[in-house]
């Protein structure tokens, strides 16, 4: 459609295409809101091009128009949708060819200049198949890219989930410890204050006991004063004279009377060193444990008790496969690793095959089969074995263990092992200890290996 076209179907208002045109009946065209807008502002119904007076307040539509508008519209659309065909720049041909040499679409006037001479052309369909399988070729390492990043982004995910998870639980876990400790301290102030109470109310009895007592001894020294004072008024006082005298000296005039010893409460009892003894009850209903488990080192198909300190084989959970985790090796380590001193810890097993306690560096390899770096007894095949490679496997002379007592001294180069039971050395490795070590259990069983907690006093002993 031509430019003159397009003129004839804009609104002389907005100079737009029409939209919902009307018809005034001087036959001129506007758009229904620019005309009803046009009016309000000049306040007169008049035509806006030959200033005609409308004979309608409310103009018809102008239908043939509107068609027409529409027909435009869509045709404009759809050229602009449509993909037009590129032109050569410098002499507005097709571009048929494409220029090896030149790496660029040229026209068949292009290819007989001077400019491309002797140079080696392919037809442009056949050279842009061929560019997009280039295109596709390099693609393939960045889709191999953005398929990786994808499943990296839902570990992520997943493991955000699993940061919730472990928040919450924790959580609970210590809210539970704190209302525990609540309950005893709460158990522990009423009777403590019921103890408070007790003594007051037997002391306080006492003492009114005893005050009343003394209110009866003043009753009747009060009315002997009285009624002797009253005879003193009387001249009959010289015969009565030794009854007075005897009825005052009936009552000898002995001390004061005095509480006894014990009366007042005994604060002493209840306020001496109160933070001290109720600490010594704590220490009675906890424990310590000289090794704390490590959930996030755990394999996948190992188990946690809730208080770290046991762990058992059971089926494969889904657990974020962080740098911390192995991932072959049915292992978990301790949260605390160790650079010097001397270090114990006892470990509660089974007579039950595939298990392993001991020490690992800090560098040993999480992912894959551990090889290196590593210093324990283990139980497999029926045999306990001591394990340190590239050392062979030692099988060891003991019958049967249940509990073990783990014994490093990082400064002296030694881990010992010991039976709890007959106080006998299982093992000794000795070794030049260069790097943070720490301790490990590893089990395939489904009955728990337990770290064995200790009483304060056990903990400090050692």
């Amino acid at each position: 459609m031509s430019s003159q076209s397009e003129k004839d179907l804009t609104c002389p208002i907005c100079l737009h295409i029409f939209v919902e045109p009307v018809v005034l009946s001087c036959s001129h065209s506007f758009c229904r809101g620019c005309l009803q807008r046009w009016w309000w502002e000049k306040q007169k119904e008049v035509c806006p091009l030959c200033r005609e007076m409308s004979l309608f307040r409310y103009p018809p539509r102008n239908l043939a128009l509107k068609n027409l508008c529409e027909t435009f519209t869509l045709e404009r659309k759809q050229k602009a949708s449509a993909p037009s065909e590129p032109l050569c720049s410098l002499h507005a041909e097709k571009l048929k060819l494409f220029c090896l040499d030149h790496q660029q679409p040229v026209c068949l006037v292009c290819r007989d200049s001077k400019s491309h001479n002797n140079h080696r052309f392919r037809p442009i369909a056949e050279a842009a198949e061929d560019h997009r399988q280039e295109i596709l070729i390099a693609l393939k390492p960045l889709k191999k890219k953005l398929k990786s990043l994808k499943r990296v982004q839902g570990r992520w995910e997943e493991t955000a989930e699993h940061i919730k998870v472990q928040a919450k639980h924790t959580e609970r876990q210590i809210r539970e410890q704190f209302q525990r400790f609540h309950k005893f301290l709460q158990e522990e102030e009423e009777v403590r204050i019921a103890a408070l109470r007790e003594e007051e109310q037997r002391k306080g009895k006492e003492i009114r006991r005893k005050a009343e007592g003394l209110a009866r001894i003043i009753w009747v020294l009060s009315d002997t004063i009285r009624a002797s004072e009253e005879e003193l008024r009387d001249v009959a006082v010289l015969q009565s004279y030794q009854e007075v005298k005897r009825r005052i000296q009936q009552y000898p005039l002995l001390d004061d009377p005095q509480p006894g010893p014990g009366a007042l409460i005994d604060e002493a009892k209840h306020l001496g060193n109160l933070s001290f003894n109720i600490w010594t009850k704590i220490k009675e209903m906890v424990s310590y444990t000289p090794v704390i488990l490590d959930p996030n080192t755990a394999h996948p198909e190992l188990i946690l008790s809730e208080d770290l300190t046991s762990v058992r084989f059971r089926p494969r959970q889904k657990l974020p496969d962080n740098p911390e985790r192995f991932d072959q090796h049915h292992c978990v380590l301790g949260s605390e690793g160790f650079t010097s001193g001397a270090h114990t810890w006892d470990v509660e097993v089974r007579n039950e095959d595939n298990w392993g306690v001991g020490v690992v560096k800090k560098s040993v390899l999480r992912k894959g089969p551990i090889q290196v770096g590593y210093w324990g007894v283990c139980l497999f095949d029926g045999n306990y074995r001591a394990v340190s490679f590239p050392h062979p496997e030692q099988v060891l002379p003991v019958k049967t263990l249940h509990r073990i007592r783990v014994q490093l001294d990082w400064d002296g180069g030694s881990l010992s092992f010991l039976d709890l039971e007959t106080n006998k050395l299982i093992h000794r490795f000795s070794h030049t200890f260069m790097e943070k070590l720490f301790p490990f259990i590893s089990t395939k069983n489904k009955i728990p290996l337990r770290i064995s907690p200790q009483t304060i006093s056990e903990a400090a002993s050692l």
